[in-house]
């Protein structure tokens, strides 16, 4: 770069690095206000809730899965109001299928949510992260009229410093609408064990 031997040159220097700096800051500022007046960044919770279950369903088994597993995060992560908590609850109940919410009533099922809830913060649980099986590991099968899928979510549960994983196969059953809804949940150990290790 040309050096300015002169103080005129130097000054015209000075002069567009000002202008620059006026520029950057100018946009910024436009920015800003931008952004409407109430706008607060979404916690997790909220996040979740504010999903359309009727207007934006997952599309697929493990899309279900994978909000599923953001719900239970806010159930067992996150400091939930009473409201919040049956906010989330409903979520939950949205993905199941209808025979599996007819197993409790809503009271037994909160009740016991609460107390499961309870026990994995006594016991200083975080669910650190989550991973579904991948597409191809989805198992689609039909039985009595239904269409099934079966797939693994592996949680990553954080005891102290320690990560332990909990993998859990879910079994889902396809409505009447075409929904994939959640049919029942297992250990998967307990799974294999009762079909002999079979997929």
């Amino acid at each position: 770069m040309k050096r300015f031997k002169t103080p005129r040159g130097a000054f015209f220097l000075l002069l567009a690095m000002g202008c620059v700096l006026l520029a950057y800051y100018l946009i910024n500022l436009r920015i800003e206000k931008s952004k409407p007046e109430d706008y607060v960044q979404l916690t997790a919770v909220q996040e979740v809730l504010s999903r359309n279950l009727t207007t934006n369903y997952p599309q697929t088994p493990k899309e279900v899965i994978k909000y599923y597993s953001e719900i239970t995060k806010c159930f067992y992560n996150e400091e939930c109001t009473e409201e919040e908590l049956y906010a989330l609850a409903m979520k939950a109940q949205e993905l199941y299928d209808h025979d599996l919410v007819a197993n409790k009533t809503e009271e037994q099922y909160l009740y016991d949510l609460k107390s499961e809830i309870q026990a994995f913060k006594e016991k200083d649980y975080y669910i650190s992260s989550y991973g579904t099986s991948s597409s191809t590991d989805v198992y689609d099968f039909t039985e009595d009229g239904y269409e099934f899928a079966r797939l693994y979510c592996t949680y990553n549960i954080r005891v102290g410093t320690v990560i332990q994983p909990i993998e859990e196969v879910f079994l889902l059953r396809m409505d009447l609408e075409g929904h994939w809804k959640i049919y029942g949940w297992d250990l998967a150990e307990n799974h294999k064990q009762l079909q002999g290790g079979a997929q």
